[in-house]
């Protein structure tokens, strides 16, 4: 092929390029996640830009489009440790959990959101289902106390509550565990749990009352599997409160987190195979981001 033709054919390429440019942009399609960003003490930043936010696909960069105050009712599933090893610490969680419940509650976007309560001493036991009434809440909350004799079944909890909150097909599922260190009694592993966790789309965060205990057994082993990946891959959190007397605190800080999202919209190519990885970064160094990718994403061109 002569250099004339070679050159004919590319602008003939460019020309139909130019003509249709609505046919590449259609190519696009648009994705969403539900994003924190918190500074160095913890608090969430209370202003966002599609500038301040990196989103990632397999280590590749997308364009952000869009940040907005995230305002889609949470369906928050509080599962509470009501095992004998929780037993001097249920006196704290009965303090701490009105205040909590209070907060994600209050305001216009707050009477949105529907919160559960679940004891998993001895079994997973529902003390108040899905719901927004405080009053109800709290009649849950003075049914918190400590089986006598009874383990802690922490993962079998996770893995119901992923179940359940498939089967109400919730929009914005959260999970918010606090649990008192001591040995774990599930019989479900974290194979069994992560990938129904993960699809649910639910933020598990976790707080472990005490001082970290060693890893003695498969359970336990297990348990330890679930609140890492658990939490770090869907854009949950982990803490460990060495006291119940920073429970309050540490309660408060996390209403104020889940109260302060934001909803990222960012671009991505429609391709076959979908991303394995989806992460999302701050800008700045001294912040912090961490995002849930939202399983319905509204996706179009």
């Amino acid at each position: 092929m002569t250099d004339r033709r070679i050159l004919a054919v590319i602008l003939l390429i460019v020309g139909a390029v130019v003509a249709r440019p609505e046919h590449l942009l259609s190519q696009a399609l648009q994705r969403a996640m539900y994003v924190t960003v918190v500074d160095q003490a913890g608090a969430p930043v209370q202003s966002l830009t599609p500038s301040d936010v990196i989103v990632r696909e397999d280590n590749v960069s997308r364009e952000v489009l869009r940040v907005v105050p995230a305002e889609d009712p949470m369906q928050i599933a509080i599962l509470v440790d009501t095992s004998a090893t929780a037993r001097d610490d249920i006196a704290y969680i009965r303090e701490a959990l009105p205040p909590f419940v209070a907060a994600l509650t209050s305001g216009d976007a707050g009477a949105k959101n529907q919160i559960a309560l679940v004891g998993i001493g001895e079994r997973p036991t529902i003390l108040t289902d899905y719901t927004s009434n405080r009053a109800t809440l709290q009649k849950g909350i003075d049914r918190v106390w400590s089986t006598t004799g009874s383990g802690a079944y922490l993962v079998d909890a996770v893995f119901e509550t992923s179940q359940g909150f498939t089967k109400r097909d919730a929009k914005r599922p959260v999970i918010v565990a606090i649990v008192a260190e001591g040995q774990e009694s599930s019989y479900k592993f974290y194979d069994q749990v992560l990938t129904p966790l993960r699809n649910t789309g639910a933020a598990f965060h976790v707080l472990m009352l005490g001082t970290p205990a060693t890893e003695r057994t498969d359970e336990d082993r297990s348990r330890a599997t679930v609140l890492d990946e658990g939490t770090r891959t869907t854009g949950g959190s982990r803490e460990q409160v060495l006291t119940p007397l920073g429970l309050k605190t540490r309660l408060a800080q996390l209403a104020d987190v889940l109260m302060h999202q934001y909803r990222v919209t960012y671009a991505r190519p429609q391709t076959l195979i979908p991303p394995e990885h989806i992460t999302v970064s701050a800008k700045k160094a001294e912040l912090t981001a961490r995002g849930t990718v939202i399983n319905d994403p509204q996706t179009r061109p």
